[in-house]
């Protein structure tokens, strides 16, 4: 007799921002395969982001609008990165993310 899989939280929402799931036994499947790829393109994405907050927190022309768009795209980042951080951490049985964050 088998363990039955456990949802895989996937780094995208479905309609209305509500999570999607993917629920198999492989994890080379070609759905789970394009997740860790979008896992890690979102990851890249962010640690660019971050390196773009740096210049930009540092630069005294900058004005409100600026740091604001930027607030909002780290903001988006950082709901990612705790998205691909509570998958990988349920994957891994030692889930110390909170499943209530809203994703």
């Amino acid at each position: 007799m088998s363990t039955p899989a456990t949802p895989r939280l996937l780094p995208w929402t479905g309609q209305d921002g509500k999570p999607c799931y993917l629920l198999t036994d492989r994890d080379d499947s070609p759905l789970s395969r394009r997740a860790d790829q979008v896992e890690a393109l979102q990851l890249r994405m962010g640690a660019g982001l971050l390196e773009h907050a740096r210049a930009l927190i540092d630069d005294p022309a900058v004005d409100a609008r600026q740091l604001r768009f930027l607030s909002a795209q780290l903001s988006a980042a950082l709901r990612d990165a705790l998205r691909v951080a509570q998958s990988r951490g349920a994957r891994s049985a030692d889930d110390d993310i909170p499943s209530d964050l809203g994703f």
